[in-house]
């Protein structure tokens, strides 16, 4: 195995990484990939203000069962954007934790392969790791606008810092600013930025000395749905700990609680309750965290 070229242990076609890095030189800019699974009822917020931000958007379905694709495609279509492609990727993919670790590295059935042949999707210098339930608000799209432009003269990271909203119904949710977090999102495309297999999850390389931005708090907030089963993507609810993984632990902390009806007990969570007519995630990107004071979270 290669970086240039992984091929995957089952010999199937169609699903080795190729690297179009290894064959020709990257396009200027920037894409966008989500890896999506029945994510059909966050998209209408998730994509329009992508689509307003970028230029290309790579949407790779993953055994969605509720129209994801389709509707992906119908909202690329309503907003005249001409720069979403949407892949198929037919295999099911271990689950963080156990099965993750249980799961060799290049199997079409690793969260490891699965990114990188989402990633190898990408011919621009930069690509953007967008996940289904993430939404990118007003104030998001304006700073990305600013950040893309200085990625040129030099590799760069830039790391997002996202907070939670919890929604109970159309007009109410919880948002938590209880947790600082920051992941970089956003790497340069080339051998030295690949996924490799971590106890828990993929891991993406980057050289110790790359440069490094973190984006102001409140461009982007994640959707978690107090109706579902938001740690179907882990193998058990055991495995999480505050050494490997303290943002899942304050998640599966608050996520109970607001489902037992226990938000009294919650310190640094903000119930938001929208106008009649206006749903809460609306409400929230465009002006509730607007208006909130800056630091969110110190």
């Amino acid at each position: 195995m290669s970086a240039e070229l992984i091929r995957n242990v089952e010999g199937l076609p169609g699903l080795d990484v190729d690297w179009p890095w290894a064959h020709e030189a990257p396009q200027p800019g920037i894409t966008a990939v989500l890896r999506l699974r029945d994510e059909a009822r966050n998209l209408p917020w998730v994509l329009p203000p992508l689509f307003r931000a970028l230029d290309r958007i790579v949407v790779v379905d993953n055994q969605s069962t509720d129209g994801t694709a389709e509707v992906a495609r119908q909202l690329a279509e309503t907003h005249g954007f001409a720069g979403l492609e949407v892949l198929d990727y037919p295999y099911a993919v271990s689950r963080c934790g156990p099965e993750h670790l249980a799961t060799p590295g290049d199997s079409v059935h690793s969260l490891t392969h699965f990114y990188n042949w989402s990633f190898s999707q990408v011919r621009t210098r930069y690509s953007l790791k967008w996940d289904g339930d993430m939404v990118l608000t007003p104030e998001g799209i304006a700073v990305l606008a600013d950040t893309l432009w200085q990625l040129e003269s030099a590799d760069t990271l830039v790391a997002f810092q996202h907070l939670p909203l919890y929604v109970e119904s159309d007009r109410v949710g919880y948002f938590d600013a209880g947790l600082r977090n920051a992941e970089p999102w956003i790497h340069p495309q080339g051998p030295d930025y690949v996924y490799v297999k971590g106890f828990d999850w993929e891991i993406r390389t980057a050289p110790d000395d790359v440069r490094r931005m973190v984006l102001p708090q409140g461009v982007c907030f994640e959707l978690k749905w107090l109706d579902s089963d938001e740690f179907a993507h882990w193998s058990t609810s055991e495995e999480t700990d505050l050494v490997r993984s303290p943002r899942k632990v304050r998640e599966n902390l608050v996520f109970t609680a607001l489902q037992e009806g226990r938000f009294a007990d919650l310190e640094g969570v903000h119930r938001i309750e929208a106008p009649e007519g206006v749903h809460v995630v609306d409400h929230v990107a465009q002006v509730w965290l607007p208006a909130q004071p800056r630091p969110l979270v110190e």
